[in-house]
């Protein structure tokens, strides 16, 4: 049986394969530690087998990647000097080979694909966690919660933040009712594992982002120009609000209204000791996942404050501050610049044409992620759905689909006159020539 490259490749025809692969790698990306290594296997056949279909076109020119690949390459390249070199240098060869197989899904999936792939995977992972799902008590604020088959809450909250995402992206950019009614369902599902799960951070950011996705779609109607002044109003105005707001105290009546301290139930003692960490060794860090290793003091210290005796699957809470425990300042700085280059040429995107709906969803998942970077680190580590999404939507970045012009076709009629030494002289010659300008003209 031959198949064909487009059904593969090909990202107006290879929707099927596309949704397959993308709603496996969600599942792989949340159940892969309970699966095994053979999850992660099965990951790397369903991205990195495409290139032997055509690896020009799913490769690319990957000189446009320079910038999406810097953090990556600064993690590895730490493991030269890492306390831990060994892990080190495993885990950014991890890292590194997650985000190829990203850039070849950016490259083979269109922005429709990835929306309901997402929303399938999605359902499928918060189907699972309902089913074979448990409740525990929180580490850092002791609260029993309902965690499904993740080993955190505010794991399952990032799913069930995703699961809304992807099913507003997939209304708005399917039209027909078996993808809405996919759609409606998932987006019921999520909303309801993010009430079970009760993550304050994944419910907060999750509203902001679709209230902002919103307003952002209603503004399609108006012309690029007129888009971009009533984005820098609402942006001077909201930059006004928040001011206000801090000045009034309003931080602290919203972190009530979530069950929240000051403290952010230790969150702000957990970032002092990273502060404090990254004081020891400033410009290069301790290495790539360096620090969280079992036998290092300050490590087994933390473990032990915050009662963690598996000694896995903690961290600062933050990603910057992470970051630059690990990597330094560089390696922090290397990241903020594969951030704010997602978010900023999205927006602008969005901005300056005329209907990009893609540039606005590919936005606001760049968004969600940059919201929780602050208190969640879901853009560090290799086969997590976070850094996946973000290099995906990042390389969308360097994709200029090519404008097709449609050629021209011109009728060209034939002219027949019998024309002899009498027509020619009664005048069948001016007929001739008259034809011949006109089609011409």
């Amino acid at each position: 049986m031959k198949i064909l490259k487009s059904t593969l490749i090909d990202p107006d025809h290879n929707k099927i394969y596309g949704i397959f692969a993308m709603a496996s790698s969600f599942l792989v990306f949340a159940y892969s530690q309970q699966i095994g290594a053979i999850a992660v296997v099965f990951y790397y056949g369903l991205w990195i087998s495409l290139v032997f279909v055509d690896y020009r076109r799913v490769l690319g020119n990957y000189s446009r990647y320079f910038w999406i690949f810097a953090f990556a390459v600064f993690c590895f390249l730490s493991a030269f000097w890492s306390q831990a070199p060994g892990v080190s240098f495993r885990a950014a060869i991890q890292y590194l080979s997650h985000i190829a197989c990203a850039l070849i899904a950016m490259r083979v999936l269109s922005t429709a694909t990835l929306t309901q792939g997402g929303a399938l995977g999605c359902a499928a992972v918060l189907v699972y966690s309902l089913i074979f799902g448990r409740y525990e008590s929180d580490a850092l604020d002791g609260s029993y919660t309902f965690v499904g088959a993740f080993a955190s809450k505010n794991q399952l909250g990032l799913f069930a933040s995703l699961g809304c995402l992807l099913s507003y992206g997939t209304l708005i950019l399917s039209a027909r009712k078996g993808w809405v009614f996919i759609a409606l369902i998932t987006g019921a599902l999520s909303f309801y594992n993010l009430l079970a799960s009760q993550s304050a951070t994944s419910i907060i950011t999750t509203m902001a982002v679709l209230a902002l996705s919103v307003a952002m779609q209603s503004t399609l109607v108006l012309a690029p120009k007129h888009r971009v002044i009533l984005c820098l109003m609402v942006f001077l105005g909201a930059l006004l609000c928040g001011t206000v707001v801090l000045q009034i105290g309003g931080t602290g009546s919203l972190l009530e209204a979530f069950g929240k301290d000051s403290t952010l139930t230790g969150r702000t003692y957990l970032w002092q000791q990273g502060i404090a960490a990254l004081s020891e060794s400033p410009l290069f860090g301790v290495g790539y996942q360096g620090y969280w290793v079992t036998g290092l003091a300050d490590a087994e210290r933390l473990w032990d404050e915050f009662y963690i005796p598996s000694r896995n699957g903690f961290h600062f809470h933050n990603t910057y501050i992470e970051t630059a425990v690990e990597s330094g300042i560089f390696g922090t700085v290397c990241l903020i610049l594969v951030v704010l280059t997602t978010l900023w040429g999205h927006l602008a995107r969005f901005l300056t044409r005329r209907r990009h709906v893609e540039s606005l969803l590919l936005f606001a998942v760049a968004a969600l992620l940059t919201c929780r970077s602050f208190v969640e680190i879901d853009v560090l580590f290799a086969y997590q759905i976070g850094s996946f999404l973000l290099y995906f939507v990042a390389g969308k970045l360097t994709v200029c689909r090519a404008v097709i012009v449609r050629p021209v076709t011109r009728t060209i009629r034939t002219v027949r006159y019998a024309c002899t030494k009498d027509t020619w002289a009664e005048g069948s010659g001016a007929k001739i020539l008259s034809s011949l300008s006109h089609i011409a003209d």
